[in-house]
Order: C-alpha cells, then structure tokens, then sequence
C-alpha cells in the first residue's frame, strides 16, 4: 500500500500497442470544489481505451491515464459536495473525453457525475456499466425515444454496448433485433434479443426491414448501409461522432434520420441505469477481471473485439 500522498496509476509515455501501458505510483490527486476523491474499486474498460492508447484521439499526447468508467468508495470531498460524503459507495463514467483517469487507485470525480452503486450489484458489475449504459441510454432513449411495440435493431448485440442497449429497449417494450456471429445468438436471446441476425451469413440490410431504430456500433458503410433496414421516419444514432456526410443526405434522401453522437457524464442518466439495474432489468455481462497491473493484457484482449460483454480492472 501506497502512503497518503501517493497511489498507482496505469500509465503510457508513447501511443502504441498494449506493451506502453505501465503502473507507475504518481501523486495522489486532491479534490477541488464540487469534485469527488474516489477509491477505485473497478474500473471499465471500453474500445475507446485502446484507440486513445494507440492513437491519442482526443487526448493528443500522452503521458495520460485512461479509464473513464468507475465505480468506488468516497475517499474525500471537495468544497460544496452535498450529496457525498466519505465511506459511500458511489458510481459513474467521468465526463468524456478529457475527464479520463480511473485507471488508478483513485480518481477525482466532479460530483455531479456520480450516483450511489446499486445494492443489488458488486463494484465489478457497477465497474463495467457506465460508459456503455451512458451511450445506450442517451442514444435509444434521449435521442431515438425508443417506445413499447417499436422494433430495433441493434448492431453488435453481444458487445459492450450491444448487450447494454439491448436490455435497455426491452425494458422500453421494443422488439430487439440483435447481430452477431451464430456462436453468439444464445447469449442475445438470454439478454432479450427477439431476433438474432448472424452478419456472417446473411446481408444484414436486406435480411431486416421496417425498423424504427437502428443502433450503429460500428460505423462506417455500416452507418450509410443501416438507413436502408429504417421504416419513414425511423432513427438510426452512431455513436461513431464523426464520418461521412453521406450519412446524412441518404437519411434525407431516404426520409429517415441520423444522428451521430458522443457520450457524456449525465447525473439523471446514471439514476436511469441505477433504477434499471435495482429492478433486475439491466446487467453488465463481464467477460473477465484483470489487476492494474495485468491492464496490458486486457487491452490485448478488448483489441481482439471477440469479447462478450465487458472487461474490468480491479484496483483492490
């Protein structure tokens, strides 16, 4: 254990492959106003770790610490945090992108963006949902308004959003249609999918018709491909935020919608996922734990994109 002013951090000096990341001990941060001191107890992992790690993205240049999932025990509180206080068990995703850094023992959060954990789960489950229960909520939800009785169609169901976004339109009352390779459509059923769709086998574009909403993982052709599968008026949302303005003038060509979308920190959206997963109707699928100090092998494993479900750090 680390003293009171220091911890470990899972950090990189050059972009790269997994090999960059290292655990190194840096200053211990101290809360400002309104900002939270959170003890890690887990932290997600998500394809935007790999692809900051590998090409800066957003961040530009490292040295950073990446991770924008947490879920932890209140350490310290800033000046003005009224809804926490030290000992609380607390979950959220930092604001994305330049809020980054839970990959350590600990992490400053800005209040707002945390929740109290579910009882109903362990920090591993809370760990893994953020992010990803963030996207899909603000994507069917805030942008599409996914009703009982529509049809939607979820692109790579069995991912880390992908299983999020579908227990969230099941709960709306959709019917969920699901893609992902054959080996993988019990797992989609368990989670709700009404109707898998193996993309390997089938043109998925034309296997599909008369859907209200489209989930576009992938980005792409995918993106421009998917507004086919659309009824008049339906949505398609990419949480890909940038690509071709195609996209946009098929949808008006074709009398449907597009939107492209980046995730961010959202207080009502976490009470939304919270209530989700205290009813029983939401989980996160973990594929597999990893110690900070095994987080190049976790990378090397998210990277492969085979993963069902979602990949944790644990920080204990």
């Amino acid at each position: 254990m680390n003293d009171v002013n220091t911890m470990r951090a899972v950090s990189q000096d050059v972009l790269g492959g997994p090999e960059v990341l290292k655990v190194v001990e840096v200053p211990r941060p101290k809360p400002r106003p309104n900002e939270v001191l959170v003890r890690v107890r887990a932290a997600g992992l998500n394809p935007t770790d790999w692809k900051h790690r590998e090409f800066g993205a957003f961040l530009g240049e490292p040295p950073f610490v990446l991770g924008w999932d947490v879920s932890g025990t209140v350490e310290e509180t800033g000046v003005g945090v009224a809804a926490f206080e030290p000992g609380d068990e607390v979950f959220g995703m930092v604001p994305y992108p330049f809020g980054h850094g839970t990959h350590a023992e600990y992490a400053i959060v800005p209040a707002r963006a945390l929740v109290p954990k579910p009882e109903a789960i362990d920090h591993v489950q809370a760990g893994a949902l953020p992010l990803v229960s963030l996207t899909a909520w603000q994507a069917l939800v805030e942008y599409a308004d996914v009703r009982p009785g529509q049809r939607v169609l979820v692109h790579a169901a069995a991912g880390g959003v992908g299983h999020v976004a579908v227990q969230i339109a099941k709960a709306r009352g959709a019917y969920v249609i699901g893609t992902a390779s054959a080996g993988k459509h019990d797992f989609l059923r368990e989670i709700g999918v009404d109707e898998p769709v193996d993309y390997r086998s089938v043109d998925v574009t034309e296997a599909v018709r008369d859907v209200d909403v489209v989930l576009d993982t992938l980005g792409g052709d995918t993106s421009t491909a998917s507004l086919r599968v659309l009824r008049r008026g339906g949505t398609l949302v990419s949480i890909l935020p940038v690509g071709s303005p195609e996209l946009f003038e098929e949808a008006g060509r074709l009398g449907v919608r597009a939107v492209r979308m980046l995730v961010d920190a959202d207080r009502a959206g976490m009470r939304a996922v919270a209530e989700l997963v205290e009813s029983g109707k939401l989980r996160a699928t973990v594929a597999g734990t990893f110690p900070l100090a095994d987080a190049a092998k976790a990378h090397e494993l998210g990277g492969t994109g085979r993963t069902t479900g979602k990949l944790v750090l644990v920080a204990d």
